[in-house]
């Protein structure tokens, strides 16, 4: 890389039109970066942490830093993506996978052994995007973990109505969860009512743009890669994660007003249409952000 190169990235890379060329980071820009994303991503992150520390838990927000394995310390840490020299770097974080380059520092080529689940995301990023989606769901995958099962997943959490209603409900409606990863936890005997028998083999003959659960996923496919993708889409797929969440649990069979969240009562036609609405907002949000993603796994695919 040439010294005397000063491409403009004080935003993404992506907004500049700059993926994927040589480009330098002059020290005061991407320390503001730095700080942005903290900024941002520290109040997603403080409230876990002080939980954590009180022993609570909340039924919603949680789920974000459990069920996907990225900590919040790592949520907090700052990358520009591959291809970009920090001027003056000091970085720190994660041991061996930054070099110097070019009076700064950069980070190393991404990991040979990984690059097969590159392939592999880009066709299936590739492949959802171009299937139609399907809005028929209507958030039925969190009755279906609780239909006729003794126990229940959100055990401090009540349920909004009794189990022979739920029961009742869940037998007047057609079970069409199209997502693997949801589908698992249906409660065995939701999952002979599903319309289609699901298997981790047929992921990606059969996840679909409109899923809550596809677009929340964006957000694993960012920190799968991390650092070698820019941390202002991690942050954007998360943000976009933490929306669908909301939506996922407030369609749900349980009470969680005292969280401050009210329900859509899919039980009734106006609840499942106003869920489709959401869900619909929640795929437009996603498209552009599925885009970013795909680009951002070729670009590490050609780096």
């Amino acid at each position: 890389m040439k010294r005397g190169i000063r491409i403009d990235v004080s935003k993404s890379c992506f907004e500049n039109g700059t993926c994927g060329k040589d480009r330098f980071l002059l020290k005061e820009v991407w320390q503001e970066r730095v700080e942005k994303h903290r900024a941002r991503v520290v109040e997603w992150v403080d409230p876990v942490l002080e939980r954590r520390s009180r022993h609570t838990h909340h039924p919603v927000y949680d789920f974000l830093f459990e069920y996907y394995s990225f900590r919040p310390a790592q949520l907090l840490r700052w990358s520009p993506g591959p291809g970009v020299v920090l001027e003056g770097g000091e970085m720190t974080d994660g041991a061996g996978i930054w070099e110097s380059a070019g009076g700064g520092q950069q980070l190393k080529a991404f990991p040979e052994n990984r690059r097969p689940f590159v392939d592999w995301a880009i066709n299936f990023l590739s492949r959802t995007a171009a299937r139609s989606p399907n809005y028929s769901c209507f958030g039925l995958h969190e009755w279906a973990m609780v239909y006729r099962q003794p126990a229940i997943r959100h055990q401090a959490v009540p349920l909004r109505m009794g189990r022979p209603d739920l029961d009742a409900f869940v037998e007047s409606q057609q079970l069409s969860c199209t997502h693997f990863d949801a589908f698992r936890f249906f409660s065995e005997k939701a999952k002979p009512r599903n319309s289609v028998k699901l298997e981790r083999t047929l992921t990606a003959e059969m996840d679909q743009p409109a899923c809550i659960h596809v677009n929340m996923d964006l957000y694993r496919f960012c920190y799968k890669v991390a650092p070698w993708i820019e941390s202002e889409l991690l942050a954007d797929a998360f943000a976009l994660a933490r929306s669908a969440r909301e939506l996922d649990m407030r369609a749900s069979p349980y009470d969680l007003t005292e969280f401050n969240f009210e329900p859509i009562p899919i039980e009734t036609a106006d609840g499942r249409a106003q869920y489709v609405r959401l869900q619909r907002e929640i795929a437009r949000s996603a498209e552009p952000i599925r885009e970013r993603v795909l680009r951002a796994y070729q670009l590490i695919r050609r780096w």
